[in-house]
Order: C-alpha cells, then structure tokens, then sequence
C-alpha cells in the first residue's frame, strides 16, 4: 500500500495517485478543501493520421556506399536531404481533462490520510474537518468503463463539481473545449485536440446521492451537491471509436454505472481486478514489519526498508494492468503509461520502440498478466499495414518495417530529425521479438496464427534490406545505428551509422529463428491455417532464412576494453562511455543467447560493458539503471541486482513511486519489475536432454543475500509452468511448486540466495501436466 500524510499540491502530478482501467486513466490529488483529478483517455490525440513517408529508396545505394566509405559526414548529409519525414513529428498525446470537487469547508483539516491499496486498486483519501470526518474513494472501473467517486461524511458537506480542460501550465486561463452544459444531473463536456482530424471528444460527469436528503442542482456549468453519501462518476468517449454519437454513448454509460449503489459497483471492480491482478503476489519477510505504516517518500529514503523492493514490483504489475486491458479497441501505455498532464508532452507520451514500448511489456508474461499484451500486438498489425508502404519507398523492400516511434495512428516514418536515432528501420522488428516470446509462454495457436502474417512481413523486409559485407560471407544491414548512441572513428571522427550494429544482428537473428519456430509449430496444426499467406511463400521464405541465419555476424568481443562491440565488426570507441543505452547486450536481455552457463566468455564480455558503462556514469536515467537490473540478473549478479534497484529508488523514483528519466517515464517501473522477478525465477534457458532439448527454470538464480526469507506465487515460465515458492535463511524452504499445463520435461535449478554465477544450482526433473512438488 502506498501511504501520504498530506495531499498532492496543485501542480504537483508527481505526488498524486495513479488510477486506471486500460482506457480511462486517472491521477488523484487528494486534495482538501479543493479535488483534482486529472483525466486521459487513451485516444485523446493531437491530429489524426498523416502521409509523412519520403519517397528515399532511390538513394539508398549511395547511403551504403557512403557508410561503407566511412564517409560520415556525408552519411549525413545525404540522410538530412534524402531521408527524413515531413513533417517531422508523429502525433502526441493530451489530456482529456480535470474533474475538481470544490468543497464548502476551509483548507483546516485534520487527521489526514491518503493511500493507493494495489490489491483492491482503489484510492482512499480521509481527514476531519471540525467534527466531521470526511472519507472519498476513487477507482478506475473495467466492467463499467468509469472513473468512481464515492463521497461519505458524518454530516452532510456541501461540493461542486465541475469538468474543465486546461493546460497544465500554472499562469494558463485558456480551456481547450467546445463547450460545456449542466443539466438533469449530468456535466456534459465536449472538446476537439488539436490538429487535423483529431478525435473529439465527451466527457460527462454524474451525481446520484444515496442518502435521501441528498440534493444535486446544476448551477451554471456545475452541479451543487449536499449529501452525506454521493456517487460521482465520469466517462469519456472519442470518436476514435467510428459510428457512435458521443455524447449519447458518454451519458448512457454514466447512467448505466449509476444504477449501480456504490458497494455494487466497487464489488464489480474488485471481482474484475483481482480475477487477474492476484494471481501473482511477492513478499519480503517477515510480515511484522511496520513499513507498511510509514508515509511511502519516507520509504523511498530508507535504504534498509527490504520491503519497499515488493512493494515496487507489486506496483509495476498494477501500473501495467491499469494501463494496457485486453479489448478490441485498447491501445498500449504510452511513456507515461495511461496518464499524461501536459497538452505538449515530453516526448510526445509516444510510443518510442527503440527500446522503451517494449520495456514497458518486459514484465507482462512472468508477472501472469499476459492478455495484457493485447493491445501491443493490436498495434503491431496495424503498423504492419502501414510500414508497408514505408519499407517500399525508403528501402524498396517487400514486408513492413517501422522506425524508432510511432503512434495511434500506427505512423512509421521516421521521427525527427536526430542522426542517432532517427534512421533506424528496425523498432517494428524489435516489437516482433515480443510475438514468439509470447506464445513461449503459453502457446496459444490461434495466437499464433494471428500474428503469423505480421511475422512474416517482417522478415521478409529484412531479408530484402539485408546486404552483404565487403567480404562477400556475412550478411549485414545498412544503413545501421546503434540506438541513440554515436561513435569515434580511428580519425578521430564522430559517426552514427555503420554496417550490421550488434543490436541490429541480434534482433534480426531473432525474428528468423522465431519465424522459423513458428513455421515449425504451425506445421504440426494443419487444422489451423494462417491469413494473408500462401504456403509457397513461406517455403521461399523458410528456404532464404535458413541461408541467410550463418551468414549473420555473432556478437564480437572489443580487443582492447574485452567488452562487446557496440557497432559490429567494427572496434569502434565511444564518444559516451556512459551512455544510457545499452543496445549491444540485446542479447543478454531481452533476448537470451547469451547467457554465463552456455556462452561464458560472451557473459564475461557483457559484464565488462556493464563495468565500463557504469564507470563513466551509465544508469544516469530511470529506465536505464531498470535495464541494468535486468541485465545483473541474468548474469547471476545479485549483489549488484541489490545496489542497482536501491540507486534506482533513491535516485530515479518520485513520491508516488513512479519512474523518473527525468521526468516522469513509466518504463523505468516496468523494466525493474521484470527485474525484480528475474531475481526470482528465470526460464529462458535451454539444456541438451537425451538427445533434444529441455527448458530450464532456475529458481533465486539472482536473489540478494538481504532478502534472506520471502514467499513468492504465480510466476509464469516459458514452457506452460507456473512457479511458487518459499524462502528461509537464503535458501528454498519446503517444496518448490511448478504447475505444468503442457506436460513438457523441464529441469529445475534450485539456487541460494546470494549465490552468484559461480554456483548453477540443484537441479531436479520434471515432466506431465499437473502440480509437481520439488522437496529441496
């Protein structure tokens, strides 16, 4: 539980409590004798979509040749003139609005108290004024597409309500709406974003008062409530939702949800939020601690509170859940998730797919919340349609490709006009990682064949953009980056662009192997039949990558620093040895080649990046030191797991516990969850079993000798496994519990917590379907 002695101020969106139910989103102040939430809806855009796709392929010879040359300052030159979008810029995200309840009582309060409870994903907020004490209660309800209020006091209290749309800026008076009207107890608000064909939009707030003295009376654009029990509720519809009338659809769900007493339609919500979100728990032991008393920013400075690491997890799984739900129409969490203040956001709140889109999906499969992954591979067939047209004016290539952002228009253009991340063709790859990762958790073939048509236009683009080196044997892409970062040629110049980056190698080594497995595993389905395709192609694809999988470079190892090479074959050095991102160890984290039981002298070389990086002041950004955690993780390293997550709540987490880049990125939350869990349990390894191959499931392959005893649940493994265990004193206490709902052979690897990559473990055999009880 999260827990504040005071309320937000104003302007102070890092101390106010997030709601959300995967479309609406809600930040709540708790404020008093004034109420402020902040709304989004996850459509509410500026603009609509565009043709911004620069007609470049004729020039794509001469970039190679230019890169090939090391000719960097052309490289440039040529991208600024030949291969840039216009406009420059994708859509970005605006609030829906504010709700403020402006209450008759002064700002003298007492005994206050306001608290998030993950479980129940409900804010509380509580305080006497006089004798009267005040209690309010918000959720984000799924069944019912609304955001709740529910207001009691001892005595009746006077409060209006009122709907507006303004800037977050302090001195702004403007409201960005059409219009507004109260009437027969509703405020109906509608408003236009900016920008050409942007989705307009209706929200509507509703009062009905339980308490039979109770009175709502519109006044003006507001409506006056005295009550000693009222229900508020809000919902908001777009026309990104095509053939509806908005305001009639607004209003109907409002009233549908006030027939509703408020206990019936909290009951709703806790039926519907914990059918999903409590089947994972982590605790840190023992339970008698008092942490749970202690204001949350007084924790985030307590480097001895354990406690507060479970909390953070937990908090990563109920910020994802919150923000990403599974229906037809619900898009991804932007950078800031589902809830976004400013009208001219950092970023954009984009999607950005050069790593910060996929962090945020890092923990959805082990964190058991893997419909959540819906509304990314939604998006993904979408882009699908759209980089089509992108793959074959840039780069004169067949299949799709995406460049390093998008939007909900599944834009993929480049974005921008910055050199080390503009001209990168291959974020839509790296979001196709996500599609055979997936179905290894569960495999689910009709999942599958839904996505296969996706797959396979990806790889079919890089098979096309794929070229081969100067020697003639290797197979690279070009133009290439290394996301974000710039390098030093032996000249002394500076240069982005090169031949093959290892990120580059890795992510395409990925979708092949990826598109061969499913191509595998579909075969053995004649009975399911995949869209879009023919069995000819995909044999001529099938035939192209089964060549083209030798041909690629595998990581290299730096002859000087004996760290990966960033850049490919190239020995490279750094313009930023601190650099925040980390692309090169793709394949430590999320991919997983390498790893210290199968490839050690790679693990090693990974482990001497992270040594360098962190030496030159790497991890300076919250998401950053997220994948640090993640990557200490794989490579058995608890000890340096510990000190990263502690840096990471120290430095890069605000009051309410979100992840700051500065400022404020979900991303960095979402990857330490995923990391946290890796300390726990990991099962993206495979060993040679009786002739085949087996998957293996560590458990505490990372966990810090600190968290001495634990209990964790509900874990999902690769494989169909779902795994729960104790701890006592560093090791497992009793049974470790796999629930296996394929039936295939796995070995368990029992380690100790604080082992490190020195020790791999007990291991233990299991194979059926059912509940199988390891005794360690």
């Amino acid at each position: 539980m999260l827990r504040y002695l005071s309320p937000a101020q104003k302007h102070d969106w890092e101390s106010a409590l997030p709601i959300g139910n995967g479309r609406l989103g809600a930040m709540v102040y708790g404020g008093a004798p004034t109420e402020t939430l902040r709304l989004n809806e996850e459509s509410v855009w500026y603009g609509g979509p565009q043709a911004r796709t620069p007609k470049s392929a004729a020039h794509l010879l001469r970039l190679r040749e230019l890169i090939r040359n090391r000719e960097h300052a052309e490289v440039e030159k040529l991208v600024r003139k030949r291969f840039l979008a216009r406009p420059r810029s994708a859509r970005h995200c605006e609030p829906a609005g504010q709700c403020y309840l402006d209450f008759a009582h002064g700002e003298e309060v007492g005994r206050y108290e306001r608290t998030l409870d993950l479980d129940k994903a409900e804010v509380k907020v509580e305080y006497a004024v006089g004798g009267n004490r005040v209690r309010r209660r918000y959720v984000a309800s799924f069944p019912d597409s609304v955001i709740a209020i529910h207001v009691q006091a001892d005595q009746p209290v006077s409060f209006s309500v009122n709907l507006t749309r303004m800037s977050d800026k302090w001195y702004e008076t403007n409201e960005f709406l059409d219009s507004i009207t109260a009437r027969d107890g509703r405020l109906v608000l509608h408003a236009t974003p900016g920008g050409k064909d942007s989705n307009k939009l209706c929200m509507v707030a509703g009062v009905q008062c339980q308490d039979a003295a109770g009175t709502v009376e519109a006044v003006g654009a507001s409506l006056e409530v005295m009550s000693t029990d009222a229900l508020i509720v809000v919902g908001v519809s777009t026309s990104y939702e095509p053939n509806i009338d908005l305001e009639e659809t607004a209003i109907e769900t409002v009233s549908l949800a006030l027939q509703y007493s408020p206990e019936a339609l909290w009951a709703r919500h806790r039926r519907d939020w914990e059918r999903i979100y409590g089947r994972q728990s982590f605790e840190l032991l023992p339970e008698t601690n008092n942490s749970d008393e202690k204001p949350t920013p007084e924790r985030l400075k307590d480097p001895t509170d354990v406690h507060i690491i479970a909390l953070y997890q937990a908090y990563g799984r109920y910020l994802l859940l919150s923000s990403s739900r599974n229906t037809s129409r619900t898009l991804p969490p932007t950078l800031q998730g589902i809830w976004n203040p400013y009208f001219s956001p950092p970023w954009g709140a984009k999607y950005t797919i050069n790593i910060n889109l996929q962090m945020n999906y890092w923990p959805v499969n082990t964190g058991n919340l893997s419909e959540c992954h819906m509304a990314l591979f939604t998006l993904l067939h979408r882009l699908a349609i759209s980089g089509k047209d992108t793959a074959r004016d840039m780069y004169g290539c067949r299949g799709w490709c995406c460049h390093h952002n998008t939007d909900i228009w599944a834009d993929t253009a480049p974005q921008d006009e910055w050199m080390p991340a503009t001209l990168w063709p291959l974020g839509g790859a790296w979001l196709c990682t996500h599609i055979w990762e997936h179905f290894a958790f569960d495999e689910d073939i009709d999942f599958l064949r839904w996505m296969f048509p996706v797959l396979q236009g990806c790889a079919e683009f890089l098979l096309d953009f794929l070229i081969e080196d100067e020697t003639g044997e290797v197979l690279v892409t070009s133009p290439s980056l290394s996301p974000e970062n710039t390098f030093v040629d032996a000249d002394g110049t500076k240069g982005i662009f090169c031949e093959g980056s290892t990120m580059d190698m890795a992510i395409v080594k990925d979708i092949f192997t990826g598109f061969i497995n499913s191509v595998e595993t579909l075969a053995r389905h004649p009975e399911i039949t995949c869209t879009s395709t023919t069995q000819a192609l995909q044999d001529h694809l099938t035939t192209r990558i089964r060549t083209a999988l030798p041909k690629l470079p595998p990581p290299t190892i730096h002859p000087t620093h004996g760290t990966l090479q960033e850049w490919g074959l190239n020995a490279y050095a750094d313009a930023e040895p601190g650099h925040r991102h980390i692309s090169h160890l793709y394949s430590l984290h999320p991919g997983s080649s390498i790893a210290p039981s199968s490839t050690p002298s790679l693990a090693a070389a990974a482990l001497a990046t992270l040594a360098r990086r962190l030496a030159h002041g790497g991890g300076h950004t919250g998401w950053s030191r997220a994948w640090l955690i993640c990557f200490f993780a794989r490579l058995r390293k608890p000890a340096q797991c510990l000190d990263n997550i502690r840096t990471l709540l120290r430095d890069s987490t605000v009051p309410n516990m979100m992840d700051s880049h500065p400022p404020v990125q979900l991303d960095g939350n979402w990857g330490a969850c995923a990391g946290i869990l890796e300390c726990l349990v990991q099962s993206h390894e495979m060993v040679a079993r009786g002739g085949g191959e087996v998957r293996v499931i560590r458990i505490l392959p990372s966990c810090p000798g600190e968290w001495g005893a634990g209990r964790v649940r509900g874990v999902k493994a690769r494989g169909g496994f779902e795994v729960g265990f104790e701890w006592e004193g560093g090791a497992v206490k009793g049974s470790v519990v796999v629930r296996s709902r394929l039936g295939y052979e796995a070995v368990v690897c029992v380690h100790r917590c604080g082992d490190g990559d020195g020790v791999d473990g007990v291991e233990y055999g299991i194979v059926g379907i059912g509940d199988h009880e390891i005794a360690v």
